[in-house]
C-alpha cells in the first residue's frame, strides 16, 4: 500500500518555528515530486514548497525566505522547516507525491496525499 505519513504539526506563537516530516512508504518515489500543500478553513488548498530530486524546488511567494523544502531520497522522506510563522500560515499541511519530475505548485496535478497535519500559529 502506497501512502504518505506527516508528522511535526503543532501550536507555535508568531514568530517560532515547526518542521514538517513526511515520509513515503510502498513506492520509491526518488527523484519524483513531492511537496507540501496547506488548506485553511473557508480556503482552496494552496501550493507551498515542491522538491524534485533535492535539486529543483518551489515555493509560494507567501513562504519564501521563512519556509525550506528538503528531502532525503535514501528514506524517501521529505521535510519542511518552517522559520517565522505568521498567523496566517494556520492550516492544515498536507505531503504529497506525483510520479514524475516535473515539480509544480499545483494540487490537482498530485495523486498522492498524506491525511494532514494542523499547524496552528498565534499572535
Amino acid at each position: 500500500q502506497v501512502q504518505l505519513v506527516e508528522s511535526g504539526g503543532g501550536s507555535v506563537q508568531a514568530g517560532g518555528s515547526l518542521r514538517l516530516s513526511c515520509a513515503a512508504s510502498g513506492y520509491t518515489y526518488g527523484s519524483n515530486c513531492m511537496g507540501w500543500f496547506r488548506q485553511a478553513p473557508g480556503k482552496e488548498r494552496e501550493g507551498v514548497a515542491v522538491i524534485n530530486g533535492g535539486i529543483t524546488t518551489y515555493y509560494a511567494d507567501s513562504v519564501k525566505g521563512r519556509f525550506t523544502i528538503s528531502r532525503d531520497n535514501a528514506k524517501d522522506t521529505v521535510y519542511l522547516q518552517m522559520n517565522s510563522l505568521k498567523p496566517e500560515d494556520t492550516a492544515m499541511y498536507y505531503c504529497a507525491a506525483r510520479r514524475s519530475v516535473s515539480c509544480v505548485l499545483l494540487p490537482r496535478l498530485f495523486g498522492l496525499w498524506g491525511q494532514g497535519t494542523q499547524v496552528t500559529v498565534s499572535s
